[in-house]
């Protein structure tokens, strides 16, 4: 058994957010910033930083792990860096009349296709399609919720093909 996998999670998070040179079976290394320890497993999860604002992500089996070497502390920004990776993107606020105007606009285009479309919920800020589908501001495809997979899908695409969509601007 080697070592790594003897460590407690307290004894891994001293490597979070720090750039390590990990040696794994057959020799093989793998360096990077790590990002996460599986508490259970070992496993590591690797970040690098390529050009251009892109990463490489690296996953690490904690029973292959032979050593972990510390090569790097990291700045200040490091745990920032590292933590945005997997963040939502901060989503964009509409005014009610911008809600009003996408929902009159999605209404129109479903009513086009010869879908039938009401309005309902509280001020009627749902859009409820066909009885089984809702779609909720900022009226965009991921908004629709239904448990009919494929109706959740037609009706998705259809509001992709919509030529006069507000998302596709976005």
């Amino acid at each position: 058994m080697n070592e790594w996998k003897e460590n407690k999670p307290l004894d891994w998070e001293k490597y979070l957010n720090k750039e390590v040179k990990v040696t794994a079976d057959e020799k093989n290394t793998y360096q990077g910033w790590v990002f996460t320890v599986d508490p259970v497993s070992g496993s590591i999860v690797l970040v690098n930083f390529v050009a251009a604002g892109k990463v490489s992500i690296v996953t690490v089996m904690g029973h292959a792990i032979q050593a972990v070497e510390l090569i790097n502390e990291g700045e200040g920004n490091t745990t920032e860096k590292l933590s945005s990776l997997f963040m939502p993107a901060p989503s964009r606020t509409y005014s009610s009349e911008e809600l009003q105007h996408r929902k009159s606009r999605l209404k129109s285009w479903l009513e086009k296709n010869l879908i039938p479309v009401r309005e309902q919920g509280e001020e009627s800020h749902l859009l409820c399609v066909a009885g089984v589908l809702t779609v909720s501001p900022p009226y965009n495809p991921e908004d629709c919720n239904s448990s009919n997979e494929i109706i959740l899908s037609r009706v998705q695409s259809l509001i992709n093909c919509n030529p006069e969509a507000a998302h596709k601007n976005e």
